[in-house]
């Protein structure tokens, strides 16, 4: 049976699809029509994801990342989801956590797209478009949030690559775009907010940044991945798209 939706017919990479938005982007692109290819670093977290193609994925290896591009071939979309959150200002991070930051937040993208993006432009040659999407944050170069040093700093560079990406391909049919979510209900927040010293003010102190006075849930950013993944944003790119729940009114 052909499949039907905004993303029929396209074949669409998702990684750190395991939970989190990533899972709900891979679940609501498939709803679309898409064919996923779902990733995740730990491959048990990929279970249930039915009719779809799953396969572990470590985007902080090069080796992996060069022998994934050979499998999958041409893309339609890429959602470079993968992503880490250090705690701490600049007297408290520590080199070690500043250069993974930026390992796994920045240039693993990069590498990801670097590897995959010449089987995208060939698929570009074909369709007319195709489409990267990045994960940033509302904490980087558009605001500044306590304790989040090394994150906002990666985030920040997460939009510039994706600003310089849509620049230098723009005219071969590739738009890329990001991202910026506020603060959303994922087993990564959550154990942020476990590990800290009063667990109950720290979720109190999470929903109170929130103007709509609740945490996002991750079907709130999906929907924004989809619309940037589909030619329905055929004329957007090089944006930085947040997602925040009025945070940055």
């Amino acid at each position: 049976m052909a499949r039907t939706g905004r993303l029929a017919g396209k074949r669409i990479l998702i990684t750190a699809a395991g939970q989190g938005i990533g899972r709900a982007t891979a679940i609501a692109c498939a709803a679309e029509g898409a064919h996923v290819i779902a990733t995740d670093v730990n491959p048990a977290l990929l279970a249930g994801l039915d009719g779809m193609e799953t396969r572990a994925f470590d985007v902080t290896s090069q080796e992996a990342i060069d022998a994934l591009a050979a499998e999958v071939g041409a893309l339609d979309g890429l959602f470079n989801c993968a992503g880490v959150v250090h705690n701490g200002n600049v007297l408290e991070i520590a080199d070690k956590d500043w250069d993974f930051a930026f390992d796994l937040n920045v240039k693993a993208m990069m590498r990801t797209i670097r590897a995959l993006l010449p089987g995208m432009l060939e698929r570009a040659k074909e369709t007319g478009a195709v489409s990267v999407v990045n994960m940033a944050s509302m904490a980087s170069s558009i605001k500044g949030f306590a304790n989040r040093t090394a994150y906002g700093a990666s985030k920040a560079a997460v939009i510039g690559l994706t600003k310089a990406i849509a620049a230098d391909f723009v005219k071969q049919g590739l738009r890329c775009n990001a991202v910026c979510p506020g603060t959303v209900d994922t087993p990564s927040l959550r154990g942020r907010i476990a590990s800290a010293a009063d667990p109950v003010q720290a979720e109190k102190d999470f929903i109170a940044r929130q103007p709509m006075g609740r945490l996002a849930t991750v079907e709130d950013i999906a929907p924004m991945v989809v619309y940037l993944l589909s030619d329905d944003s055929r004329f957007v790119s090089g944006q930085a798209l947040s997602v925040d729940g009025g945070v940055t009114i």
